[in-house]
């Protein structure tokens, strides 16, 4: 789980660093003037819209995974109960072996 968080933490870095990124262009750009500025400013706008979709495919995909994580674990929860359960009764028995042998 740790890997998946730092992942995750890493990915949504990125996507501040971009939106940072973009933020300091608009800036640059607001000194530029003429043909310029316009392909700057529809340049700016494309990085908007590509930043946009990274962060909605993104958290659409980490709500996917999560998801799926939802339902394995609902599936997984009773096989480890069983498995605890045949666990202790392992455990029983060879607490009971181990009695029988030094009787």
């Amino acid at each position: 789980m740790d890997r998946k968080s730092k992942a995750v933490e890493e990915v949504e870095k990125l996507l501040q660093d971009i939106g940072a990124k973009i933020d300091e262009l608009i800036e640059k750009g607001k000194e530029v003037s003429g043909e310029a500025k316009r392909e700057i400013d529809q340049r700016i706008a494309d990085l908007k819209d590509k930043k946009e979709n990274l962060e909605r495919d993104f958290y659409t995909r980490k709500r996917d995974l999560d998801e799926k994580l939802r339902q394995k674990k609902k599936e997984m929860d009773p096989k480890f109960k069983r498995s605890g359960a045949h666990f202790k009764e392992a455990f029983r028995q060879l607490n009971e072996a181990i009695k029988v042998l030094f009787d």
